[in-house]
């Protein structure tokens, strides 16, 4: 019998431990890594517009990056 009780508890410590591993990932990882790749996403598709004056085929130091369809803006890296 405390052969049996011993397994039991071994079982419990291991779903008590997989429980806090998934509540961590799903709870404070997933969602940064959702974030991250949303927002990779939506630079992927923007549509940035140079709004420096100055700029002739260098490096544009003022832009404004809005993604398909809305008007919010976004910040991306500028990829000329």
């Amino acid at each position: 019998m405390k052969e049996a009780t011993g397994e039991l508890n071994a079982a419990v410590i291991v779903a008590i431990i997989v429980a806090m591993l998934s509540l961590f990932f799903f709870g404070y990882l997933w969602p940064t890594i959702k974030a991250n790749l949303d927002n990779n996403t939506a630079c992927d598709e923007a549509i940035c517009v140079c709004n420096d004056p100055t700029y002739e085929g260098g490096v544009c130091k003022d832009y404004t990056c809005r993604a398909k369809g809305s008007t919010k803006e976004i910040t991306c890296a500028w990829k000329g």
